[in-house]
């Protein structure tokens, strides 16, 4: 059976009333609208263009540092058959591919993981975690371990060949760790209030570990929800806990305000 055609006459008129109904739909409610001209692309532009290229990094972050774990096997691939604790005790054995000094525990730690069978209380290996971050549809196992100073040390392994290789080896005193599709993202306290940092590890096939992929700082949840100061009607910011109207730099102070000149440090 052919599909019917209908007319080259038929065909230019329905065309014609399709036509006109778009042109005329442009200008009814809810019709699209303009949203101004684009802003312009500026190019970057770089500042001390005659200063030379660093060719090292001035420190070690350990991205890219792997180490085949001696002693473990890893049946079919599973890494859920795997015991935690005699990961971590033969973990402390590795030899890394490049010293950075992230795969190194304090002793009072060491001591800890290897007594972990005989003081279970005391034992800082936490319970693991499995997820595929590696893309290749096996699980790797994902380790905390804790350390003095509320410090945690953060490890990532992946069955490889029929072994073991920790992909990712990384300490910090966190405020969370998270799984995220197939990033490891940490979140640790910043110096600057109400800020935190927030470091995402990612599987690079290339390096064939875990790298450092973003690095921010950015608000706390908390700071990021918190009210702005409200103005009152003459421009006057106030106070949002009391209500009350907050002065502002360029008030005149009034008799007997000290004046930054007038600090305890003495003046300029």
């Amino acid at each position: 059976m052919r599909p019917h055609r209908a007319p080259a006459a038929t065909r230019t008129a329905v065309c014609a009333v399709a036509a006109l109904a778009l042109l005329s739909g442009c200008g009814a409610a809810g019709g699209l609208k303009s949203a101004g001209d684009a802003p312009s692309a500026v190019e970057p532009k770089a500042l001390w263009p005659e200063l030379p290229p660093a060719s090292s990094a001035p420190y070690d972050y350990g991205e890219g540092e792997t180490a085949r774990i001696p002693g473990i096997r890893v049946t079919g691939g599973d890494v859920r058959r795997l015991d935690p604790v005699a990961v971590a005790q033969a973990g402390l054995k590795a030899k890394t591919d490049r010293d950075s000094g992230l795969d190194e525990l304090p002793d009072g730690t060491v001591r800890q993981i290897k007594a972990c069978r005989t003081a279970p209380d005391d034992c800082p290996v936490l319970p693991p975690y499995y997820r595929d971050l590696t893309g290749d549809g096996r699980d790797e196992l994902v380790l905390g371990i804790r350390m003095p100073d509320q410090q945690l040390a953060v490890r990532v392994y992946m069955p490889d060949a029929g072994g073991l290789t920790r992909i990712m080896s990384t300490y910090d005193a966190v405020i969370s760790v998270e799984l995220a599709g197939r990033d490891l993202i940490m979140r640790a306290p910043s110096v600057i209030p109400g800020y935190e940092y927030r470091t995402a590890w990612s599987w690079d096939d290339r390096q064939r570990a875990m790298l450092p992929t973003r690095d921010e700082i950015l608000r706390t949840p908390e700071h990021r929800k918190a009210p702005r100061p409200k103005r009152t009607p003459t421009g006057t910011p106030t106070n949002p806990a009391t209500g009350t109207p907050t002065p502002s730099a360029d008030a005149p102070s009034s008799p007997g305000t000290p004046t930054p000149s007038d600090s305890a440090t003495g003046t300029r």
